[in-house]
């Protein structure tokens, strides 16, 4: 009976299948720890709002400073990334060339940047109506969650740029596929989170 295979996301490493197989679990296990470990900080956020989203002290409420359509728009704008990073890791894996993935890995930047930009305009339309952060206990809960997963977005960009600098340096060698492949699943990790704040946040705070 031939021993099990370890599982992997099939990138191609290099070497012989089963070494390049232990790489790849052993490289990714520790950033599966650290996604669970962010999980738990954006769940514990998530409680919080959650607790204190009627705390509006008088002020503002989630139905009058929410916008949907924006907060749509700059949902279309990363499910449509995720699905470019996940090319670009296709990419990597079937073809040696170097241009499709700087291509999609830069279309994946250019709609994170946009999704910052919106999501920035609007913060800065909730602050001129005056739902400052220290107006009430939702508010505080609000831009304690929300901007975090903006902070996580902002690093993914950084962190693209930074990859494609050690690709130009390295080529695509193991660890700079292994980086990529990280990269793409910690992409993915914010598209999940955006959902929920997309759900618990503005459309349910349309429906109170």
């Amino acid at each position: 009976m031939s021993d099990p295979s370890l599982r992997h996301a099939g990138v191609d490493l290099g070497g012989t299948p089963r070494n390049r197989n232990a790489q790849a679990e052993s490289g990714l296990f520790g950033f599966w720890m650290f996604l669970m470990s962010d999980a738990v900080i954006f769940a514990l956020l998530f409680a919080v709002y959650g607790t204190v989203v009627a705390a509006t002290a008088g002020g503002p409420t989630p139905a009058q400073e929410f916008k949907l359509g924006g907060a749509l728009v700059e949902t279309l704008l990363l499910l449509t990334s995720s699905l470019t990073v996940g090319l670009s890791v296709l990419a990597m894996k079937y073809d040696a060339a170097r241009r499709p993935v700087f291509a999609w890995l830069g279309v994946t930047f250019a709609l994170g940047v946009a999704f910052l930009v919106l999501e920035a305009r609007d913060f800065a339309t909730m602050l001129a109506d005056g739902a400052y952060p220290t107006r009430s206990a939702f508010l505080s809960a609000f831009f304690a969650l929300v901007p975090l997963h903006g902070l996580h977005v902002m690093a993914g960009c950084f962190w693209m740029l930074v990859m494609g600098g050690q690709a130009l340096a390295y080529g695509f060698d193991a660890r700079v596929r292994l980086n990529i492949l990280r990269l793409a699943l910690f992409w993915h990790f914010l598209d999940v989170i955006w959902i929920a704040i997309l759900t618990i946040v503005y459309l349910q705070g349309h429906v109170r």
